[in-house]
């Protein structure tokens, strides 16, 4: 479990009326969103912040962002039967990063005034990405909602990296869709799910200097109670699964074959389905960490 060297931060948040004690580089807040209430295991956090992505009050999903790069290594949240349109896309940031005493509530980055220097310096901002090639790509999707808060949440630059579109809305869109169709169908209980972003292998590559841009993106699910009676088909993809996805052309095919005849634009941009073991051993080689992400592999 992530430990914090610092301790807890009394934060006014003024819609309590009151204090509320808050965890600056914690996960104790926002252990729901994850399966045992124990966040991923094997990672070395040095460089990064866990942060308890808060929003209207309410801590919505996890992410354990690399101060760094400015990018979320992983977002971790609980699936919930979709509903509703995609909210309007109002951006935010954390200033809880900028200013360790700072609200733990996410806000919207301001209309009509500079960001503070603090802000940049401590995270991606929108000018990262404005002229550049690449989108702003969810790791905890807002499709992936039910309550209209919790997909607002979801458009926060702590939760994102930099996807191209081709992978944004194409397969990666395909398989996201896949995911939830198939939980929403057969799960009986809670369904977690943890996102994440894989660097390139030898070198950081990066927009504007200063946010670092992911060679593939991975998703993994653990649903522990599922429908007893499966259909054979899918009896594969439970109680986990996950899937690898390409976020360069010209990346080698050792980890994603690329299919030939995909359409123009999904080319290159394909996505694995594999077992939640075959994951972590590719996790475990890229990034030198002996990952377990769901405690006792969702058993």
């Amino acid at each position: 479990m992530l430990q914090s060297s610092k301790g807890a931060l009394l934060l006014l948040l003024p819609c309590l009326g009151g204090l509320v004690l808050g965890e600056v580089g914690d996960f104790s807040h926002c252990l729901r969103f994850f399966y045992k209430r124990v966040p991923p295991e094997g990672i070395d956090t040095e460089g990064y912040r866990p942060i308890c992505q808060r929003y209207k009050n309410q801590y919505r999903f996890a992410s354990l962002y690399h101060l760094q790069r400015r990018t979320p290594l992983y977002s971790a949240y609980t699936l919930t039967p979709a509903a509703g349109k995609r909210p309007k896309n109002i951006w935010k940031y954390e200033p809880q990063l900028a200013f360790s005493r700072d609200s733990a509530e996410m806000r919207p980055f301001p209309k009509n005034r500079p960001v503070s220097q603090n802000v940049i310096e401590s995270q991606a901002v929108l000018l990262d990405y404005k002229n550049s090639t690449y989108t702003k790509g969810h790791l905890n999707p807002s499709s992936h909602h039910h309550e209209f808060e919790d997909r607002q949440a979801t458009f926060t630059l702590t939760n994102a990296v930099p996807q191209r579109l081709g992978s944004n809305s194409g397969p990666w869109a395909k398989l996201e869709n896949e995911v939830r169709a198939r939980l929403e169908a057969f799960c009986t209980g809670p369904m977690f799910v943890i996102t994440g972003a894989i660097p390139y292998n030898c070198a950081d590559r990066w927009i504007k200097n200063r946010v670092a841009v992911p060679e593939y993106m991975w998703s993994a699910y653990c649903c522990p109670s599922y429908n007893a009676s499966l259909p054979e088909s899918v009896r594969p993809y439970f109680p986990t699964y996950a899937a690898v996805g390409r976020n360069d052309r010209e990346s080698g095919e050792e980890i994603v074959p690329m299919d030939s005849k995909a359409k123009e634009s999904d080319r290159g941009y394909d996505v694995r389905l594999m077992s939640l073991e075959i994951l972590e051993t590719i996790l475990k080689q890229r990034l030198a960490m002996p990952i377990s992400l769901f405690h006792g592999q969702c058993q």
